[in-house]
């Protein structure tokens, strides 16, 4: 168990330390550049959530007093969650709490009692299709 923990705490600063485009605060102002991807993908969120895209898709992280869901999206629509799962790590001033998501219809969900104030942090590693990808979201 310690040593699941240490490797949670260091992949997690392993996250927070990629570059922006990467995963977090991937804006999109289509009007002034290209990003060398279709522009017609709507990266909005429709959740209520924290939008980041990363490679091709969006996850879109919504944080609420009991619940915490992700939500992934492709340039084509839903993205098949079945064999899906999730390590979410929150990080609110100097609290730490690991998450666990498992498929839930079309998230990624838990549920239990989680931080809903400002200036947090979280770092999703989601597992699927054999591969696993880590992305980093500022939450407001």
């Amino acid at each position: 168990m310690r040593a699941l923990t240490l490797a949670l705490t260091l992949l997690a600063a392993a996250a927070t330390a990629l570059p922006a485009c990467a995963g977090e605060g991937h804006k999109h102002d289509h009007d002034d550049h290209a990003h060398g991807h279709d522009h017609g993908h709507d990266h909005s969120p429709k959740h209520g959530g924290v939008v980041v895209e990363a490679g091709d898709i969006d996850y879109e992280l919504v944080v609420r007093a009991d619940t915490v869901a992700l939500h992934l999206r492709g340039h084509d629509g839903a993205v098949d969650l079945a064999d899906a799962s999730a390590t979410l790590t929150l990080l609110s001033g100097r609290d730490k709490q690991n998450v666990e998501l498992k498929p839930v219809g079309d998230r990624l969900e838990a549920t239990g009692s989680f931080p809903t104030g400002p200036d947090r942090k979280a770092v999703a590693v989601v597992r699927r299709a054999g591969q696993s990808s880590a992305v980093r979201f500022t939450l407001e």
